[in-house]
């Protein structure tokens, strides 16, 4: 679902196999620029998830608006800021579905009741906003990229497609200095 934050559209997932609610470091550096002047310490620095350890580096705390349009929804949850992380968005654990009485019903249209009251579902097809062009999309994902200029739409397209399917492919783990160099040649058609 989207949601807002300081006026911006943000993801949300809202997730009830995870116990905290959590967010990506490098969503929060791309996102929200002063994170950092928000952090709150946290005990537990070790989370796991279904497949790795996470190393959380503290969490933050923002006004969360659910639109709708009969009545808005504030929200106020703390996030805890992973270092490691692979979330693209915010994340809701279940700490705060149970403290807002947060409910999701799967029936044909998948809902959700705010405070338990069955009589007010919101439809969660409402809350997409807009959505962009694929090609925004994923120049926005991959907004480092410098593409040629000779490159068509299509073959832009392309070429992000084939990059974030093998996105792991081309992480690497320590930023590039300025003696190295990284290059990568694709055969687009």
């Amino acid at each position: 679902m989207t949601v807002f934050i300081d006026n911006a559209q943000n993801p949300l997932i809202i997730e009830s196999g995870a116990q905290c609610s959590r967010v990506a470091r490098n969503y929060v550096d791309n996102h929200f620029p002063n994170w950092e002047n928000q952090l709150l310490p946290i005990k537990a620095k070790k989370f796991k998830s279904a497949s790795e350890k996470m190393t959380s580096i503290g969490t933050i705390i923002n006004e969360i608006i659910i639109p709708h349009k009969r009545a808005s929804i504030i929200l106020n949850p703390e996030f805890v800021v992973l270092d490691d992380a692979h979330i693209q968005g915010l994340l809701l654990g279940k700490y705060y579905q149970r403290m807002y009485g947060i409910d999701i019903d799967n029936s044909k249209i998948r809902h959700i009741t705010i405070c338990t009251n069955k009589e007010k579902k919101f439809s969660l097809d409402i809350y997409q906003v807009s959505t962009q062009d694929p090609l925004e999309e994923l120049l926005n994902e991959f907004r480092e990229g410098q593409f040629s200029t000779a490159l068509t739409s299509k073959q832009k397209l392309c070429l992000l497609k084939m990059l974030r399917k093998n996105r792991p492919a081309f992480t690497i783990c320590q930023p590039v200095t300025q003696n190295q160099s990284t290059s990568m040649t694709a055969k687009i058609p």
